[in-house]
C-alpha cells in the first residue's frame, strides 16, 4: 500500500504552508540580523514585547526553536541558521513587490522622507510648510518626516526618500545632488574677547571618523577641552548660543542667529554635499517623484541659506 503524502515523515502539512505569515518571518529576520530583541524593536519601530511575541508565534507555528534566549542576546539555533537564508530571499521578494506596488500607485498618499534631524526640523519642514500653506501644490500628499542620524535602508523601504550629507555608496540606488551646505566655527561674542588658549569646545558624541567638519573641529581644539558632546546638532547649537563654548555648526542653523558670531580662521567653511536618494523602483511613483522634485527645488532656491 502506498503511503499518502500527508503521512510521510518529511511532509509538511499544506495548512502550515498556507497560513505562514510574512510578518512573522520579517520579525525572525530582524532578530537574526540585530542579535537582540531591543535591536530588532528599534529597526522595526515596535515594542520589544511585540518582537518576542511574533517570533514565538512563528516558532509555535512551524514547530522549530529558532533562537536560544540568552541574557543579553538571542542567538540563532542550528535550525534557525538553516532557515535564515530562505527567509532573507523571501524578504527580498516581498520588498520588490512592495516597491513595484508603490511605483504604480496614484499621486495621493504618504511619502516618508528620512533626513538628518536638524536639517529636517530647521530647513525642510519650515520651507515645506510655507509652500504648502500658500498653494495647493501637493493635493493628497502627506509628508512623513523621519529625523535620524543613521542612513535609512531604502532596500527595506525604511523610507521612500533619504536626504544625506554624503554621496551614497550602496549599489542600485538613484541619487541626485541637491547642493552643498557649509559648516563654520561659531561662538557667543564673549569668546572672541578671551585668549584662544582659554577656549572651550562643544563636540560630537561619535569619533570624527571620516566626517570633515568633525575632523577639523578636533584639529582646531587640539589639547583644549571639550566641555559638552552630543549627537544632536540642536543641542550643540543651543549650548553654543548660551555661551558654553565654540561649536562647528551648519550655516542654515547659525548664520541668522544674533546670539552667535563666526570665528574666523583658515580651513573654513567645511563644505558638505546634500544628496537625495531613492530606490529606482520607488522613484516611478508619482507622489514620490513629486516630493523628490519639490525637495530639490527647495534646496536650489534657498542655497544661500546653506552655504
Amino acid at each position: 500500500m502506498h503511503e499518502s503524502p500527508a503521512h510521510r515523515p518529511d511532509a509538511i502539512a499544506p495548512v502550515s504552508l498556507a497560513s505562514l505569515a510574512w510578518d512573522d518571518i520579517r520579525f525572525f529576520v530582524a532578530v537574526a540580523r540585530e542579535g537582540s530583541l531591543s535591536g530588532a524593536a528599534r529597526q522595526l519601530r515596535v515594542e520589544h514585547s511585540t518582537v518576542a511575541r511574533r517570533v514565538g508565534a512563528l516558532e509555535s507555528h512551524i514547530g522549530v526553536r529558532l533562537f536560544d534566549r540568552l541574557p543579553r542576546s538571542w542567538a540563532l539555533t542550528q535550525e534557525g541558521e538553516a532557515l535564515l537564508a530562505p527567509a532573507e530571499r523571501l524578504e527580498q521578494e516581498v520588498l520588490a513587490f512592495a516597491r513595484a506596488a508603490a511605483a504604480n500607485t496614484a499621486h495621493q498618499g504618504t511619502v516618508r522622507v528620512s533626513a538628518p534631524p536638524a536639517f529636517a526640523s530647521h530647513f525642510i519642514v519650515p520651507l515645506w510648510a510655507a509652500q504648502a500653506a500658500q498653494s495647493d501644490r501637493w493635493p493628497g500628499i502627506a509628508l512623513d518626516i523621519v529625523g535620524e542620524l543613521r542612513s535609512a535602508n531604502l532596500q527595506r523601504r525604511d523610507a521612500d526618500i533619504a536626504i544625506r550629507f554624503m554621496r551614497p555608496t550602496e549599489p542600485g540606488l538613484a541619487a541626485r545632488k541637491l547642493g552643498e551646505l557649509a559648516f563654520r566655527l561659531y561662538a557667543a561674542p564673549v569668546w572672541l574677547t578671551r585668549a584662544e588658549s582659554d577656549w572651550r569646545f562643544l563636540g560630537y558624541s561619535d569619533s570624527p571618523g571620516n566626517v570633515p567638519h568633525q575632523q577639523l573641529l578636533a584639529e582646531l581644539a587640539g589639547a583644549r577641552p571639550f566641555v559638552l558632546r552630543s549627537n544632536d546638532l540642536t543641542a550643540l547649537h543651543n549650548a553654543c548660543r548660551g555661551g558654553l563654548g565654540l561649536a562647528m555648526l551648519p550655516d542654515f542653523m547659525a548664520r541668522g542667529d544674533a546670539a552667535l558670531v563666526e570665528v574666523p580662521g583658515e580651513g573654513r567653511p567645511v563644505m558638505r554635499e546634500v544628496w537625495s536618494v531613492v530606490h529606482p523602483d520607488v522613484r516611478r511613483s508619482p507622489r514620490v517623484r513629486a516630493v523628490a522634485d519639490a525637495l530639490a527645488e527647495m534646496v536650489g532656491a534657498h542655497a544661500g541659506r546653506l552655504a
